[in-house]
């Protein structure tokens, strides 16, 4: 049996590398790194660098396979690609809840059933409300689905 070669920089190393082995395994990591991502975005949106902030988010991406390609803005692949497929796969698990877990009752998705209408609908109402006057008007559905991307964070 043949022994792995040990880097001889690995004790080292280790005492480096293992707090954040231990973060990224946490159970609150995603909580705290989706928070720590708005509150960076927020800052930096609303900072002398704004500029900056918007021309990062429409930095061109290219995907080229032989001689298609599909070009657009890093902010359209995250709104248009990740987001998509983000609310499909909430779908297919809200869907095996209904068919197979734990809301397959009406009884038992009842509460669950009033909380997400609720959940969906009072941001977008007080969003409709804050911004009827202005050009803003349009926008509420994106405080209506960025509550359950922050409630999948918080819980995870």
């Amino acid at each position: 049996m043949m022994e792995e070669p040990v880097s001889q920089n690995e004790p080292l190393i280790q005492p480096i590398v293992e707090p954040f082995k231990r973060f990224l395994h946490a159970q609150s990591t995603s909580g705290v790194l989706l928070l720590a991502a708005t509150v960076t975005a927020m800052v930096w949106a609303n900072s002398p660098w704004a500029e900056s902030y918007a021309a990062f988010w429409n930095t061109p991406v290219s995907l080229v396979v032989g001689s298609h390609a599909l070009r657009e803005t890093l902010l359209e692949w995250i709104n248009d690609g990740l987001m998509a497929m983000f609310f499909f796969v909430i779908g297919l698990e809200i869907k095996r809840e209904i068919l197979v877990g734990e809301l397959a009752s009406f009884r038992q998705a009842a509460l669950p059933l009033t909380a997400a209408f609720g959940g969906a609908m009072l941001p977008a109402m007080l969003y409709s409300i804050l911004n009827t006057p202005g050009p803003g008007a349009p926008g509420w559905g994106i405080p209506m689905a960025t509550d359950i991307a922050f409630a999948l964070g918080i819980l995870a």
